[in-house]
């Protein structure tokens, strides 16, 4: 088995336009997004070793909050989690694989999580 690194950004509640029912549409629901992105790894990590040898958890964030587009309806929730994996491939070459958690707070009755994971790897590059 090869070395990975996997950073995480874990329960962040975010809200987003998104559902198919009637009183879902046109207000932003409460979703819980975590984040697990798998990154190629340095040969080592010493203490000294540059943030540019890593990927900044802040990126993860950002991804599932302030790079969703504002003022778009998903109307699944698939669809948010496939534009956090786009985003984050997007950001950095070093992203191989990403995998997103959402729940869907606002159908919790009894503190349950409702909701999908999505995993993503990298799409392999053209004639490759």
């Amino acid at each position: 088995m090869r070395d990975t690194l996997t950073l995480e950004v874990n329960d962040l509640v975010v809200d987003v336009l998104t559902g198919i029912y009637s009183e879902e549409t046109g207000k932003p629901q409460p979703l819980r997004i975590s984040i697990a992105a798998r990154y190629q790894i340095a040969d080592r990590y010493e203490p000294d070793t540059p943030l540019d040898a890593s990927k900044n958890y802040m990126d993860l964030k950002f991804a599932a909050s302030g790079g969703l587009p504002q003022g778009v309806h998903f109307k699944l929730i698939e669809a948010v989690a496939d534009h956090i994996c786009t985003t984050l491939f997007v950001q950095d070459a070093r992203v191989e694989a990403v995998t997103i958690k959402i729940v869907k707070l606002a159908i919790a009755e009894a503190n349950e999580q409702i909701g999908i994971t999505l995993h993503r790897e990298r799409p392999a590059a053209h004639g490759a």
